[in-house]
């Protein structure tokens, strides 16, 4: 049996593929290495597994995750994964490569993560070639939940939220001021605490124009720094996954033919596509 994941940082998508090539799906948080430790991943594995899991029987996991872009961000999580999965081979990847190979498959082009955080790419069919750097939830991440909600709080701290929407943020969260700061400076996972307000955003019909306004210049600045910076990009089409860009998509999509390119695949989960990607790789070996 072998297990495809794919890891953001706030929620890890998994599928077992048993031996009759029966798919079991299930979800765990998410394990970003540069915000949980091995420890931490494995008590959490340990806790949020489906109980009727046999760890023993995976031969193969293949894990994509936020955060696992270099060898020590890797070895985070590969330490933590063998030794909850003790007789697999564990893979680790990078979310970015699981993006680019669930939209794309061996074919090259352009491909983005917006969800919690943001990512961008050119894919050769095979290996992330290009890479700009997102600059993480602190100095970048343009476009994502974090950065919406970054500019949503923003607003709330200073003020500048028209009355309606920030009477039903109060209602709906019970926030101070002191209360948000504390969270975002003093408490830990900041970037998934920010992130968790782009569904108020999404939800919120009180105020269209205040909404539709903060999505729109998020994606403004994700073009202008993150995608318009690639060589003849205009020659891709726009490949994105993550619950940000799919649940905007009608605004993003504006965004993307502003920018001269053409609408490609905008889908929410990249697992469905990982899975299918793996089994033909095992196929063609």
């Amino acid at each position: 049996m072998i297990i495809i994941a794919d890891g953001g940082s706030t929620k890890t998508n998994w599928c077992l593929v048993t031996e009759e090539g029966k798919k079991v799906y299930f979800n765990t948080e998410g394990y970003n290495p540069y915000f949980s430790s091995t420890d931490y991943i494995i008590q959490s594995l340990g806790e949020s597994l489906p109980t009727d899991l046999e760890k023993d029987a995976i031969t193969e996991v293949n894990y994509y995750g936020a955060g696992c872009s270099t060898d020590e961000m890797r070895d985070i999580v590969k330490v933590a994964m063998e030794a909850v999965f003790t007789k697999a081979k564990v893979n680790i990847g990078h979310d970015l490569l699981a993006a680019a190979r669930a939209l794309l498959g061996n074919n090259e082009g352009f491909a983005a993560i917006l969800g919690t955080g943001t990512n961008t790419c050119i894919y050769d069919g095979k290996n992330v070639v290009m890479n700009i750097d997102s600059g993480a939830y602190i100095l970048g991440d343009e476009g994502s939940g974090c950065y919406i909600g970054k500019k949503l709080l923003t607003d709330y701290l200073r003020g500048y939220m028209p009355e309606p929407v920030r009477n039903l943020f109060w209602e709906t969260y019970k926030l101070t001021p002191d209360d948000v700061n504390e969270q975002v400076y003093t408490q830990p996972r900041a970037n998934r605490f920010c992130a968790s307000f782009s569904k108020f955003v999404y939800d919120n019909n009180v105020h269209i124009e205040y909404s539709r306004n903060l999505v729109r210049t998020s994606f403004e600045d994700f073009f202008r720094n993150l995608v318009t910076h690639y060589p003849d990009y205009q020659k891709y089409s726009f490949n994105c996954i993550g619950s940000v860009g799919y649940n905007f998509r009608n605004v993003l999509e504006e965004l993307v033919v502003e920018n001269g390119m053409v609408v490609g695949n905008i889908i929410r989960s990249p697992i469905d596509n990982l899975v299918k990607f793996h089994l033909e790789m095992a196929h063609q070996l």
